[in-house]
């Protein structure tokens, strides 16, 4: 039995039928079978905020109720538009949104999802969303409910999955048009060689694997980095952090990001370009998919961005899109005066039993310090 498209060919029953959202692993299965459908079906939006947002436009098209799906992380981008356009004293546009509860009371998590997963009910409440909380055993009453309060009222609902709720099926095939299969360079490779040139160097790097891999290679060198600082959460928002850094620090300052983080907030791009100074570097690691949760596409193949970074201020840009290109053109990188770009075009594939970063507050003591 395949759950997540039972669950689909329900919300059809129920004239649900145009999708959109940010990818998340607790409904990856959910999420690929959506990967069906044609762009005017379903949207993988840049971040949670736009998604609803999406929703709402389609809804005043066509008076039918949107689905939005997103990781309850996502829920601090929502807030905007729920409460200033969607919420029923508003505009009152209904529409269902499926949230993955990660830190989910009583289920064993990550430490970046503990807080959020204790408040997610109550940011729910505050909103006065009506949810409820997935049972496999009723979920077509669940949502044959829900979708009556969203019509009757004119307000956004939510159903609620756990760990576990959708069964989870390997997705074999990757999404990933854009990558061609000559591209050699995993992740692993770059951050290995990025690692024995980062002496003099601070690197804040994104949530996902690429914090996880910086990370587990400094431990498989058998030392920790008191020059990394690991995002473990706050997608999208990797780029302020390291221009907040270089600005109150003279060291190199690299930003070692990822193309669904790059996309979330992209007027962070154009700040950090602006106000960059000679010792900011942005580093991209590019699969144009959100390899950690599904490897769903993102939109950035729609971006030359070569023209893009010069377009908004940065001084130099560079591009590693093979293998044997990596030591030249990252020590040329590194050696230049910014704020400059890399962009590095990269397999997607990962490093398998990745280490958890854990130890968050000895690990900000140490780089701060």
């Amino acid at each position: 039995m395949n759950l997540s498209r039972n669950i689909i060919s329900s919300l059809k029953v129920k004239k649900v039928e145009f999708f959109t959202g940010v990818p998340d692993s607790l409904l990856k299965n959910f999420c690929n079978e959506l990967q069906k459908f044609s762009k005017k079906k379903h949207i993988i939006s840049a971040n949670e905020g736009g998604a609803v947002s999406i929703a709402a436009g389609y809804y005043l098209a066509t008076k039918k109720i949107p689905l939005v799906y997103l990781q309850n992380s996502g829920l601090g981008n929502i807030i905007n538009p729920i409460s200033s356009i969607i919420h029923k004293e508003i505009y009152g546009i209904p529409m269902i949104l499926f949230i993955g509860w990660r830190g989910a009371k009583n289920i064993k998590d990550e430490i970046q999802h503990k807080v959020q997963g204790k408040i997610t009910l109550d940011q729910l409440r505050l909103l006065k969303i009506k949810y409820k909380i997935f049972n496999k055993g009723s979920y077509k009453n669940q949502l044959s409910e829900l979708i009556d309060i969203a019509k009757k009222n004119n307000q956004p609902v939510a159903l609620i999955f756990r760990s576990g709720d959708l069964e989870s099926t390997e997705n074999k095939k990757t999404n990933n048009k854009k990558i061609a299969k000559n591209i050699m360079l995993t992740r692993s490779e770059f951050i290995d060689e990025l690692v024995k040139n980062s002496k003099n160097l601070k690197i804040i790097s994104t949530t996902g694997f690429t914090s996880r891999e910086l990370y587990q290679t400094r431990m498989l060198i058998n030392k920790t980095s008191n020059n990394d600082f690991y995002m473990v959460g706050g997608m999208g928002h990797t780029s302020m952090v390291a221009l907040g850094y270089s600005l109150g620090s003279k060291k190199k300052t690299i930003c070692l990001d990822g193309d669904g983080s790059f996309l979330m907030h992209m007027g962070s791009v154009v700040i950090s370009s602006k106000f960059g100074a000679k010792n900011f570097k942005y580093i991209l690691l590019n699969n144009s998919c959100h390899e950690s949760v599904g490897k769903q596409p993102t939109a950035i193949d729609k971006i030359d961005l070569e023209k893009f970074v010069f377009s908004i201020g940065y001084k130099r840009y560079f591009l590693i899109d093979k293998k044997d290109s990596l030591k030249k053109i990252l020590k040329t990188f590194l050696g230049c005066s910014g704020p400059s770009f890399l962009n590095v075009l990269i397999n997607p594939k990962t490093k398998k039993n990745l280490l958890r970063i854990k130890n968050l507050q000895e690990i900000k003591r140490d780089f701060v310090n």
